[in-house]
């Protein structure tokens, strides 16, 4: 493969980038003269911050006693209160050493390694690669620091949430969840405070470990067992391939800690690396850990299943844990992706296959949300779409703009799931956007959909949101890159932005907007995990004793919404405020050129040095940063246009179009492709699932007709087989046993001589 000079310059991923925020839109990175050597500053070794290990056992402390309640199988709200507090005090160091540490505060400077203990030690021999040791330790940069805050003060809300959430299932089941819960979070923590990449993995299984047990909480629910075995295994594919990363990371530098190993990745000479299968190897193994963690290409299919897991799971899961867990590895290791690593041979490739792999499942997840009814599912699709922005930001070469986009989503992502899981709390568990409408005239749900409202708008990326700051950024680097394939990328990215703003205020303006419309789902005369219906998802109902709500069309005599606690609706308000202010810093403070979120970045292993680009960048023959804002203001309005015309001036319009096109033969792969997730579900059946049964069917004929049938039964077979052959020799009369055993005598004294007389005594 020729390497093109204009893509390593354009696509350093983030080893070089230098996205300026100027005026809510990023500034070019693209014109490098060339990727230059990278360069880390070595860790400052600081025993002294040895109490940040208390952010890892304030949770696991939590872990212990939900754990013990649960195997006791204690009753009571105790688990709820042990999370919440535990990760409070997390938060709480995490937000002490911003106070201390941060880039944004103090500059740019090393970073912090606080070895905490010795861990494992192996040799086998003398030489090289005969001995593996590691430490457990921390390492803090300016990425790590940004997924300490957001995770923690996140899981904190989240858990507060949960505690009202979850009450009608105060019994044995309520420790085991909070159980779950503390560990998930304390695994993430591993996983991103962790100085080496076995810690890593380490934090990587655990919070997979975790998403099996809690999508699966509901254990009597078939399709919720089934959800969860589906995530564990996907995973398992993604896992494979980081563990063969680590191992070859290993096996060419000799270290897996992440001090010594940047700095070995900084000072190797390019061309060492060319022709090297294994490094090459590398980055690839790398891509498809993140596809399987973070639902990305064609390991996507487990995350709207995990829909199944408690609504707070899954704000977890997709806004502070787990998904953003392969958006951490990607920048983590970013060094991976130069022609310094890899060499210039397959630098191109795997840059632009990273780039690719985001854009492609980015838009794929939005055009299939548009044809979801359950409003959780749509926002889930909303996750993957997303989850590829950020990884195409990344694959472009913008850290600052996929590290950014991490952040504001993951905000504005868990308002809208706890958003729509008090929707369904209160409305019995149910999860259709067509059984429901007017929410914003029923009593207590006003300060719900404001807040749904304001979720939608970030996730539309409305402009002058920090959501439409961060995807902005991703954008323009795309769209100003010399590189064809990259502008591509930029123009389906666009593209994608339009589609996510109608299928949000899709959902919006169908629950909210119109007169009030409740059916209750099916938890209407049931709590707890025994009554979840059809929709596999979690509901749980309080009721009240009088009659049906005015005008409330459709729904059974009796039933009344329960509208959101005390607890549930701080939570919702102080997640939106942070909605808000998480872009607010970008706008009022730079230094040096760089905003707040951008001095993490730099400041971090995804981006090592800073560059300029040039100042006059063009879209369209027009200056880039005005081209670019009014581009994807347009698109944004027209998707929310599009949603108001379909469904809310006329909200029976999108469903009778939908019905035309199920009649056209021409447009009804179209609506049924985005309605069933353009059958990539089914794919897999016949890809995998088809060929494993007739696999199995195969081995069961050969175990029950060949093992069972003929091995089993002939050798069963054979004693009497022989037994029948000297059954005449039993015969009851001691002179013919005698005579039976002169014979056997007499032909063992001739076989001794027939050998002696051969010479075989010899």
């Amino acid at each position: 493969m020729t390497m093109q000079p204009a893509l390593l310059s354009t696509l350093a991923l983030a080893l070089g980038d230098g996205a300026h925020a100027d005026g809510g839109h990023a500034a070019q990175a693209a014109g490098y003269a060339d990727v230059g050597a990278l360069q880390f500053a070595k860790a400052s070794v600081d025993a002294g911050y040895a109490w940040l290990k208390w952010m890892l056992l304030a949770p696991l402390a939590s872990v212990a006693l939900c754990g013990l309640f649960a195997l006791l199988k204690v009753k009571g709200r105790w688990p709820a209160a042990f999370t919440v507090g535990a990760f409070a005090t997390a938060a709480a160091l995490a937000v002490s050493l911003y106070f201390q540490w941060s880039p944004t505060l103090f500059g740019t400077h090393a970073p912090l390694a606080v070895p905490l203990a010795d861990w494992i030690t192996v040799a086998w021999g003398d030489g090289p690669l005969q001995a593996f040791s590691v430490g457990f330790g921390l390492y803090i940069d300016g990425i790590t620091l940004l997924w300490m805050l957001f995770v923690t003060v996140l899981a904190t809300l989240i858990a507060l949430y949960a505690s009202e959430y979850m009450e009608s299932d105060v019994k044995a089941g309520y420790a085991r969840f909070f159980f779950a819960v503390s560990l998930f979070v304390a695994s993430m923590l591993i996983l991103v405070m962790s100085d080496n990449l076995v810690g890593l993995y380490l934090g990587w299984e655990g919070v997979g470990l975790c998403s099996y047990m809690l999508i699966g909480y509901y254990a009597t629910q078939p399709g919720a067992t089934a959800a969860a075995k589906k995530a564990f295994i996907m995973n398992r594919v993604g896992d494979l391939g980081l563990a063969l990363a680590i191992f070859l990371i290993w096996t060419n530098y000799g270290t897996v800690s992440y001090d010594g190993l940047f700095q070995a990745v900084a000072s190797a000479d390019p061309l060492s690396a060319q022709g090297s299968w294994s490094k090459a190897a590398i980055p690839f193994l790398l891509l498809m850990a993140v596809c399987g963690k973070s639902a990305q290409g064609p390991l996507f299919t487990w995350l709207p299943d995990a829909m199944w897991g408690p609504t707070p799971v899954s704000a977890l899961i997709h806004a502070a844990t787990m998904v953003t867990a392969g958006i951490y590895l990607l920048a983590r290791m970013a060094p991976f992706y130069t022609q310094q690593a890899i060499g210039s041979e397959w630098a191109e490739p795997a840059l632009l296959t990273v780039g690719w792999i985001g854009c492609i499942t980015a838009f794929l997840g939005a055009t299939i949300a548009c044809g979801q009814f359950d409003y959780k599912r749509v926002f889930a699709y909303s996750t993957i779409s997303s989850l590829g922005y950020m990884v195409m930001g990344l694959g472009v070469g913008t850290a600052f703009g996929g590290v950014y986009y991490v952040f504001t989503h993951a905000w504005f992502k868990a308002l809208l799931f706890l958003t729509a899981g008090a929707v369904m709390h209160g409305m019995a568990g149910q999860v259709d956007f067509r059984k429901l409408g007017g929410l914003m005239k029923v009593p207590g749900f006003r300060l719900t959909m404001v807040c749904m409202l304001l979720g939608c708008l970030y996730l539309a990326t409305a402009p002058f949101s920090a959501a439409a700051l961060s995807k902005d950024i991703i954008l323009y680097q795309a769209l100003t890159s010399p590189v064809d394939q990259v502008r591509w990328m930029g123009w389906l990215g666009l593209l994608t932005a339009g589609i996510t703003a109608y299928y949000a205020f899709r959902v919006w303006f169908r629950l909210a907007l119109g007169p009030v419309h409740i059916e209750p789902g099916p938890d209407q005369h049931g709590h707890g995990d025994d009554h979840h219906g059809s929709h596999g998802h979690d509901a749980h109902v309080h009721h009240g004793g009088h009659g049906g709500h005015g005008g409330h069309g459709g729904h059974g005599h009796g039933f009344h919404p329960h509208a959101p606690g005390f607890r549930i609706s701080l939570v919702l308000a102080v997640i939106a405020i942070g909605s808000i202010l998480a872009g607010l810093p970008s706008y009022l403070e730079k230094s040096a050129g760089y905003n707040w979120i951008q001095r993490f970045v730099l400041n971090s292993t995804a981006w090592n040095r800073a560059t300029a680009g040039p100042e006059h960048a063009e879209i369209l023959g027009r200056d880039a940063h005005g081209t670019l804002f009014v581009l994807a203001t347009g698109v944004v309005v027209l998707g929310i246009g599009l949603a108001w015309v379909l469904h809310a001036a006329n909200r029976g319009l999108g469903d009778r179009l939908r019905a035309s096109m199920l009649a056209t033969p021409g447009l009804k792969w179209l609506a049924l492709g985005s309605e069933h997730g353009w059958y990539v579900d089914q794919l897999y059946a016949a890809m995998i699932g088809v060929p494993a049964w007739i696999g199995a069917q195969l081995l069961a004929f050969v175990d029950r007709f060949v093992m069972d049938g003929v091995i089993v039964t002939a050798v069963g077979r054979i004693p009497g087989f022989f037994g029948r052959i000297f059954q005449p020799l039993y015969t009851g009369s001691v002179q013919g046993y005698a005579l039976t055993m002169a014979g056997g005598i007499g032909l063992i004294v001739a076989w001794v001589v027939w050998i002696w007389l051969s010479g075989g005594a010899s």
